[in-house]
């Protein structure tokens, strides 16, 4: 196998808002909150459903390197509910090694409510039921070990056994990628993402809100200048500015591709994600691994959802 994701198996339910919805019920707007099934149930009661689909960061993104043609699997916790079988045949359908056998659990499968505002923006409200108390007994060493790359994401880090879970993976990894996913994961986990990076990651992905976070940046040169001191690969997504990958001894710069018909940025970054994994794994040069990822995510914002069909 390629590549092994491990994240948080979300089934994602699409809908559309105005400005006024988020600040309504007190949102931050581009950001992600965990609610309880209390919350999320108060809230998808007053909106209309545009898409309901198979869902999660790393998930996505191993979606992703599936479509281009690469051998992948997930493991990813739901419940032998309705939801959990819808997740297992999404996954099934993209032709992913599914790595986890379900069953019955106390809490359902997990949920994301994606609220695209009319800039294309996504905010997300996630009620993570099964998907956050995946644990140890849950990682499949040996995928981990004959796998390639293994992909982690920032929203799966949290106390407890999803912590646990996270760190099997990474000990039994041959090369460990993670997304911080967003910035609420950065601020809730600075001082921890800030040791993974530095010990135990191998490639980070992070926006340029994210990292900027991370390191309490004044000006983009810190950001370099911190990843260069790491010697680590550092890819810094930058919206309408590109995207930039930094290493020891390198500084590559890819462009944003003009003129796209933006809809929905949800999954940008997981589908840069994939393409620029994708050419990690291919042997492609960083620079070319940057345009893949450029690509795969400007595909992606040009419809509904953050999965290509």
């Amino acid at each position: 196998m390629k590549i092994l994701g491990i994240g948080n198996a979300i089934v994602d339910v699409i809908c559309k808002v105005d400005e006024s919805y988020l600040t309504n019920n007190n949102l931050t707007k581009s950001t992600m909150k965990l609610v309880d099934e209390i919350e999320f149930k108060k809230l998808l009661s007053t909106l209309k459903i545009e898409n309901t689909i198979s869902g999660g960061s790393v998930a996505n993104s191993i979606v992703g390197l599936s479509q281009l043609g690469n051998q992948v699997g997930f493991i990813g916790k739901v419940n032998d509910d309705d939801l959990g079988q819808k997740y297992e045949d999404g996954l099934k359908k993209e032709k992913v090694d599914y790595l986890y056998s379900k069953k019955k659990e106390i809490l359902p499968t997990g949920t994301c409510l994606i609220l695209i505002t009319p800039d294309s923006e996504r905010t997300m409200c996630t009620f993570l039921g099964t998907a956050g108390k995946i644990n140890e007994l849950d990682i499949n060493i040996e995928a981990v070990k004959n796998s390639q790359v293994t992909f982690l994401e920032g929203y799966l880090w949290d106390k407890g056994e999803p912590k646990s879970a996270f760190n099997k993976a990474i000990k039994y990894s041959n090369t460990v990628a993670m997304s911080l996913s967003d910035l609420f994961c950065v601020e809730r986990h600075k001082l921890e993402f800030l040791d993974l990076i530095k010990t135990k990651l191998d490639i980070t992905f992070a926006n340029e809100q994210e990292i900027t976070s991370l390191i309490d940046a004044k000006k983009f040169e810190d950001i370099v200048l911190f990843c260069q001191e790491l010697g680590k690969t550092i890819i810094v997504t930058r919206g309408e500015k590109g995207s930039i990958a930094i290493t020891k001894d390198e500084i590559i710069e890819c462009k944003s591709k003009k003129d796209l018909k933006i809809i929905d940025l949800t999954g940008a970054g997981d589908l840069f994600a994939a393409g620029y994994l994708h050419g990690y794994i291919n042997n492609l040069t960083i620079r070319e691994s940057l345009e893949k990822g450029t690509e795969m995510s400007s595909k992606i914002i040009q419809r509904i959802g953050a999965r290509l069909g």
